[in-house]
């Protein structure tokens, strides 16, 4: 497998790719919206799409949970608050392609008899915020959100909501509570968003690119879609490829590609490195190493070499890496992004991040190893969302992959990759 798929990406470098006359009419959203809301979302559900925002669950069974004929108002949240460290494909599929998304939400909405949709962005991304809000006003300008769309009767009033910058709205139920004016902290499930959700209502929440596939299912069937990619894992994605390579990028591919065949296309590692460790999904996945290259880039095959596809942010280390720097880097944002809700998550990542600090400066013991991944058994399932799971993560797997290096920083007495060492410990200088 070597063959991109562009779909998503496929106008992105078109300088009218983001407005409305560079996209196109909404023929998807015109074909859908003469469709029975049923029909459309047995044909998701037969697509095989599953949620791209990292948890891989199916797209058309979620929407398939909303009751039907309970007299209650639904909703559709688009989870745009995309802000993992490595994590960076939404962003740019807003900027260069927003109508995709909306045209997504039209279909989506519709499918879930959801007269009410929502955009939850990070605030921080000021430039997408004015690009979504620009291209939502063309769509109601060309009357393709609004009242009686296409002349079906159908009705639907998007916003863009902008978040104020914290990493625990992008779990689905803080995020709810912050659009509704709260502090943004996980809710206790059951009850969930579908059948309890914003405002207590029947709620569906799905990532951007879940949401932007949908027009191209829409447009080309199910069956197009699901003859990509794997047998339990359809379609295509946008593989995040960032760090230490010669060309990063985005690049979309179906499905099972493996990492070897994306640095490739990438032009290798930068300066002839050799790869010293990466994250097939962002910075809560546990990492990989050298020889996971050819593990198949899916939701199955990830999962069985023991980490996680995740959003499929792939952060590329070189050997010239301290992987402890690295792991202490993306503890201090846990420790520091923790709503601190739950004692697990609040106090754990506070404790890992003290004696990380410690170990990285070379001024830690063999203990600490041992208390850290404790720590880490005692944060893991036990926290009140995933974000303490997704702390625990690199603390696990990088004993587990480099714990020789952990012990090379007390037997030194500094970081083996202080350039202000003599020598760099593992980089063959």
């Amino acid at each position: 497998m070597t063959q991109l798929t562009p779909v998503l990406t496929e106008n992105w470098d078109r300088p009218d790719a983001f407005t409305l006359s560079g996209y196109g009419d909404y023929s998807a959203a015109r074909t859908a919206l003469g469709t029975d809301p049923d029909r459309l979302i047995q044909t998701v559900k037969d697509s095989g799409l599953r949620g791209r925002g990292g948890a891989g669950f199916p797209t058309g069974l979620k929407w398939g949970f909303i009751p039907q004929g309970d007299g209650k108002a639904h909703y559709l949240v688009v989870n745009a608050d995309e802000s993992e460290p490595g994590t960076c494909k939404d962003i740019p599929l807003m900027m260069a392609n927003p109508h995709v998304l909306i045209e997504g939400v039209l279909i989506t909405a519709y499918a879930i008899r959801a007269n009410h949709a929502f955009i939850y962005v990070r605030g921080e991304v000021l430039h997408v915020i004015r690009r979504l809000q620009a291209a939502v006003r063309e769509a109601y300008e060309a009357g393709y959100l609004g009242s009686n769309i296409f002349g079906t009767g159908f009705d639907l009033e998007l916003v863009v909501h902008s978040g104020a910058g914290a990493y625990i709205c992008g779990e689905e139920t803080a995020l709810l509570d912050s659009l509704e004016g709260y502090r943004g902290q996980p809710r206790l499930k059951p009850p969930f968003p579908a059948v309890a959700g914003l405002y207590a209502c029947p709620t569906v929440i799905n990532n951007v690119e879940s949401i932007a596939s949908v027009p191209s299912i829409v447009a080309n069937g199910a069956g197009w879609f699901a003859g990509m990619g794997t047998e339990k894992s359809k379609g295509f994605g946008i593989f995040s490829l960032s760090g230490h390579v010669t060309n990063p990028g985005q690049f979309e591919a179906p499905l099972g590609i493996t990492l070897r065949e994306l640095l490739d296309m990438a032009g290798g590692m930068r300066g002839g490195k050799r790869l010293k460790f990466w994250t097939p999904g962002g910075s809560s996945t546990p990492i990989f190493t050298e020889e996971h290259l050819d593990v198949p880039l899916d939701f199955e095959s990830v999962g069985a070499a023991g980490s996680m596809l995740g959003t499929r942010a792939l952060q590329i280390f070189d050997e010239t890496t301290c992987v402890l720097r690295a792991v202490l880097r993306w503890t201090e944002f846990y420790a520091h992004e923790s709503c601190g809700k739950c004692t697990p998550c609040r106090e754990g990542t506070y404790w890992l991040k003290q004696i990380l600090r410690r170990l990285e400066k070379g001024q830690g013991t063999e203990e600490d190893i041992s208390t850290i991944t404790d720590l880490a058994d005692n944060i893991l399932g036990r926290s009140f969302c995933a974000l303490g799971d997704g702390a625990a993560s690199p603390i696990h797997s990088s004993v587990k992959y480099f714990r020789d290096e952990y012990l090379k920083h007390f037997e030194l007495g500094h970081c083996p990759f202080d350039p202000a060492a003599s020598t760099l410990w593992g980089a063959g200088k």
